[in-house]
């Protein structure tokens, strides 16, 4: 079992930076894949990083490559997503999940945060 907070989420202009945190909970986090997705008005929740249980690997989707980085410390049991650059596009509810694989699916995830919000104004 892993129980997941998301903190960090706000409003901030075009071009502007936030870091988010994940905080992880339960003896599994360190043995877990842990991603970000996110979930725009209307819209299905989307793939935006996700970074192996050791933190030497990561992917990214294409629409955040070069501007998101995502990072993992496991003494802190916290995962993070630096984003920089951002656009209004980037508005959504953003979310962490832990899963077994490292996969883009969101259905290749087995816990999830209850998400928070991210407004980018232009």
């Amino acid at each position: 079992q892993v129980q997941l907070v998301e903190s960090g989420g706000g409003l901030v202009q075009a071009g502007g930076s936030l870091r988010l945190s994940c905080a992880a909970s339960g003896r599994t986090f360190r043995s877990s894949h842990m991603g970000w997705f996110r979930q725009a008005p209307g819209k299905e929740r989307e793939f935006v990083a996700v970074i192996g249980w050791t933190g030497g690997s990561t992917r990214y989707a294409d629409s955040v490559k070069g501007r998101f980085t995502i990072s993992r410390d496991n003494a802190k049991n916290t995962v993070y997503l630096q984003m920089v650059s951002l656009k209004p596009e980037d508005t959504a509810v953003y979310y962490c999940a832990a899963g077994a694989y490292l996969r883009f699916g969101v259905t290749d995830y087995d816990y999830w945060g209850q998400g928070t919000q991210v407004t980018v104004s232009s």
